[in-house]
């Protein structure tokens, strides 16, 4: 279960990586798949593995809280608690962080779409601004009426207002991508840590398991001797 946690956080934040670079073939085929899994029979199964990956992640806790309520009652704790207790730990923080990572990379993809629409628009927009300049000449050189020229000239107005507003979007939009570009390559180092200290905790855990075995060994020679 540890180990398939970690193979997705992992695949989690390549995916997130390869959003966040400027590698056109490969973000478009990306951003293809995600917009599968955000429609049809996809959006059912995503929306069926984060459910069922919140209900493991709320048994985690209440294991642990079971755990943690057991060795304050007892004053100490057992040490297969100790090692369930670490165990659930880490499933619940791998479970948590692959969770916010689907997270961010829902709003990775939404806000490239944002920005992909925006683009289109501002380029759709200079086009017509740049029309409507060259009729607005053509119509001054011709000397035609006035009132098609003021005509003409509220429309490039209007245009520029419009490109000005997109302009503004669009850069507030690039903002909100590079915070979500800096959070993603925090969780990713973040990931490292949790790999470090899963690597520690099997250390602990089997040398847990081996004082429990001496501990048995021990156990049952003293009970052998008693009978004898």
């Amino acid at each position: 279960m540890i180990q398939l946690l970690f193979t997705l956080v992992f695949a989690q934040g390549a995916l997130a990586l390869f959003l966040m670079a400027n590698i056109p073939p490969l973000r478009k085929l990306i951003i293809k798949i995600l917009d599968q899994t955000k429609t049809g029979k996809g959006s059912a199964i995503v929306k069926t593995l984060g459910g069922t990956m919140l209900v493991i992640l709320a048994s985690s806790i209440t294991s642990i809280l079971k755990i943690q309520t057991r060795s304050v009652k007892m004053g100490t704790i057992a040490p297969t608690d100790q090692i369930l207790m670490r165990t659930h730990l880490l499933e619940a923080s791998l479970m948590g962080f692959a969770l916010f990572l689907a997270i961010i990379i829902d709003r990775l993809h939404h806000y490239i779409r944002e920005l992909s629409g925006l683009r289109m628009n501002m380029e759709s927009l200079r086009k017509q601004a740049k029309s409507s300049q060259e009729e607005y000449f053509r119509l001054k050189e011709e000397k035609e009426g006035s009132n098609e020229m003021t005509l003409l000239k509220d429309e490039i107005a209007d245009l520029k207002q419009k490109l000005q507003k997109l302009t503004l979007e669009s850069k507030e939009k690039e903002r909100e991508a590079e915070v979500a570009e800096s959070n993603a390559l925090a969780l990713r180092k973040q990931s490292e840590g949790f790999l470090l200290e899963y690597d520690r905790l099997l250390e602990d855990n089997q040398n847990l398991r081996s004082q429990l075995a001496t501990f048995d060994r021990k156990f049952s020679r003293s009970d052998s001797k008693k009978n004898t």
